[in-house]
């Protein structure tokens, strides 16, 4: 390998490392702020469900705040949404039943037993929003998580949209920030 070719490998890489730098410090400065202005609707991202089908610590402080929005009058109506995992439970119906066992009518909530990633959970939340004439959201999920989740809604249509997160933090959360910062990436082309 030439020298002259070593230097734009070495530049490249140097440009690509601040470059994810960068986006990942927009996705954490975006994401810690949360937008609490009254919605129509909520829309809850799933997570893990432990093997005793109770919610993971991540799902259950999603969960916590959104019962404290709720309780605060921001929204009236909730979507869970979230696939079925390797341990064999649904999490919408593990989200829903939490839910309810903490005074949220069944009546107010939705599940999308479909929302198996991020992107899915956009075109599914979508349409039940269209579904229902909700023509505002209020995501929550992990503060990593906000930027994509908001950009999934957006390009499926929704257009106004705030967001929050819980006070909860895990050291897992390194990783999922970096891994954030790579699948934001990945979502542009979709976009075009």
């Amino acid at each position: 390998m030439s020298q002259r070719l070593k230097k734009l490998l070495a530049r490249g890489i140097l440009f690509s490392l601040i470059t994810l730098m960068c986006e990942t410090g927009a996705i954490l400065a975006y994401g810690f702020h949360n937008d609490l202005v009254p919605s129509d609707v909520a829309i809850v991202l799933g997570s893990k469900v432990e093997t005793d089908g109770n919610p993971s610590p991540r799902l259950r402080a999603r969960l916590d705040e959104t019962l404290d929005l709720y309780q605060r009058g921001m929204f009236h109506d909730v979507i869970v949404s979230g696939g079925t995992g390797v341990e064999g439970f649904s999490e919408a119906k593990i989200m829903k039943d939490y839910l309810m066992n903490h005074n949220i009518p069944e009546a107010s909530i939705l599940i999308d037993e479909h929302g198996s990633d991020t992107w899915a959970t956009g075109v599914n939340g979508a349409r039940l929003m269209k579904d229902h004439g909700w023509a505002s959201a209020m995501v929550v999920t992990q503060y990593f998580h906000i930027a994509r989740s908001v950009f999934a809604l957006k390009e499926n249509g929704v257009t106004t949209i705030h967001h929050a997160h819980p006070s909860f933090f895990e050291l897992r959360d390194i990783y999922s920030t970096l891994r954030e910062a790579v699948a934001y990436i990945a979502y542009v082309p979709r976009s075009f």
